[in-house]
This record gives structure tokens, sequence and C-alpha cells, in this order.
């Protein structure tokens, strides 16, 4: 079985040597999407603004590698400030619904953005 690097211009381009995902088998890994518009680069100011574009470029990878929100089972969340949980939180209901991924939430010094989410799901049957 071997790896297959997944690349879409519906999420911002990997910022250095690593792929936006990767699909193995039936594994999508989704590496940690920034809060970027993909046509502008624009980064919303707020964290409710910047969680939901994080989680539509997760979303987009996502579905270039066959998989979508509902078949993943895996999240990290990176918070630059902690204090923003529960808005995070609010915005993340809106993507995901039970049964929830697993899910971890660290907070961490980000360059400039507030959040960072990586995902694994599993690939959509055909």
């Amino acid at each position: 079985m071997k790896k297959k690097a997944i690349a879409t211009s519906a999420a911002p381009t990997a910022a250095g040597p690593y792929s936006q995902g990767v699909r193995f088998g039936d594994l999508v890994f989704v590496a940690g999407q920034r809060p970027a518009d993909p046509e502008t680069g624009a980064i919303p100011a707020d964290i409710a603004s910047q969680t939901k574009r994080v989680l539509q470029n997760v979303q987009a990878v996502l579905e270039a590698g066959g998989s979508t929100l509902e078949h993943v089972l895996k999240v990290n969340v990176y918070l630059t400030d902690l204090g923003d949980f529960a808005a995070m939180n609010e915005v993340y209901r809106e993507f995901f619904s039970e049964p929830y991924p697993v899910r971890t939430t660290v907070g961490c010094a980000l360059r400039g953005i507030l959040i960072e989410v990586d995902a694994i799901a599993v690939r959509a049957k055909e």
C-alpha cells in the first residue's frame, strides 16, 4: 500500500515541506490547517471566524481525499488562548455531529493565528 498526497486549491497551500493531506488505504490524514482564506490569504480577526475558516479548510482537504467531516475519527485543536475554548466549541458544533470524533485541545504558541486544526478520517465509501 502506498501513501498518496492530497492537494486542493480549496484550502491554503502547504507552507513548508509537507502535504495538505495524505491518503493511506482508507485513512485520510489532514495536516494542521490555518484559518487563511485559500483565495486571498486573509485571516479573520476573531476566534469564531477563524474557527469557521479553519474547519472549512479541513473540510476541503477531506473532500479532496475522498472523505467528509462525518467520517472524521480524530481531531486535534491548537489554541493560542485557552480562554477561546467556549467560542471555538460553539462553531465546532456547527461542523460536527454526534457521535463526535475524539478530540484533543491544546494551548500553544501559534504564529499570528488563534487556532490550528488537524484531523484523521476514514474515506467515504464510493
